[in-house]
């Protein structure tokens, strides 16, 4: 079991996964337009690709309409 952080919430996962297969586990907001790792922004070609690690800290990022 690995404890990170998603949006500032702590979240418990099974092992480590992919930024896709977390996105596919998580409950993300369907206007997603960003996800970071640790403060770095992932690009969505490489979601499959990149781990998410014990003590990572995912944000994801959404467009929110103001005025």
């Amino acid at each position: 079991m690995i404890r990170i952080t998603v949006n500032g919430d702590p979240v418990d996962l099974e092992t480590e996964m992919s930024v896709q297969q977390l996105l596919d586990t998580v409950d993300v907001p369907p206007n997603y337009l960003a996800v970071e790792v640790n403060a770095d922004v992932v690009p969505r070609e490489d979601y499959a690709t990149a781990i998410v690690r014990e003590g990572d800290a995912v944000e994801v990022v959404t467009l929110v309409g103001g005025g």
